[in-house]
C-alpha cells in the first residue's frame, strides 16, 4: 500500500469516529515508527512510537510543536534543558529552539505541529 493510501486510511479511521491513539501505531523493534493522521497547510498531526534506546538527534523546526505522551515515558531536551514526560503529559516545543527526543523506555507520542 502506498504512503498516500496509508495516510488516507488512517485519516478515514479517525473521521467522525473515536479512536484509541495508542492502538493506531505499533512498536517496532529497534525502530521509530511514524504515522501521519492529518497533513494540512496549517499543520500536521503525527503519531510516533519509539522502541527503547531510539532517539531523534537535536534539530530545530521553525514551528511550535505540541507533544502528548500517550504511552510510556520519554526524555525531551528543549533548548539544552532535559525534561522527563510520561503517559498523559503534554509539552510544547517552541519553534526555532533546538530539541531532541530520547526513548529511555518504549513510548508513543502524538505530535501536533502548527505552521503559523
Amino acid at each position: 500500500m502506498s504512503d498516500e493510501k496509508k495516510k488516507a486510511t488512517l485519516l478515514q479511521a479517525c473521521l467522525g469516529k473515536g479512536q484509541r491513539l495508542a492502538e493506531l501505531v505499533e512498536y517496532s523493534d529497534n525502530s521509530i515508527v511514524s504515522k501521519t493522521i492529518l497533513d494540512k497547510p496549517a499543520g500536521t498531526i503525527t503519531l510516533f512510537s519509539f522502541d527503547r534506546g531510539q532517539k531523534l538527534s537535536e534539530h530545530t523546526s521553525p514551528f511550535d510543536a505540541v507533544v502528548q505522551i500517550i504511552d510510556g515515558a520519554a526524555r525531551l531536551t528543549i533548548g539544552g534543558e532535559s525534561v522527563n514526560v510520561s503517559t498523559g503529559r503534554i509539552i510544547i516545543m517552541p519553534g526555532n529552539v533546538p530539541h531532541a527526543v530520547t526513548a529511555d523506555e518504549k513510548f508513543k507520542m502524538l505530535l501536533t505541529m502548527i505552521r503559523a
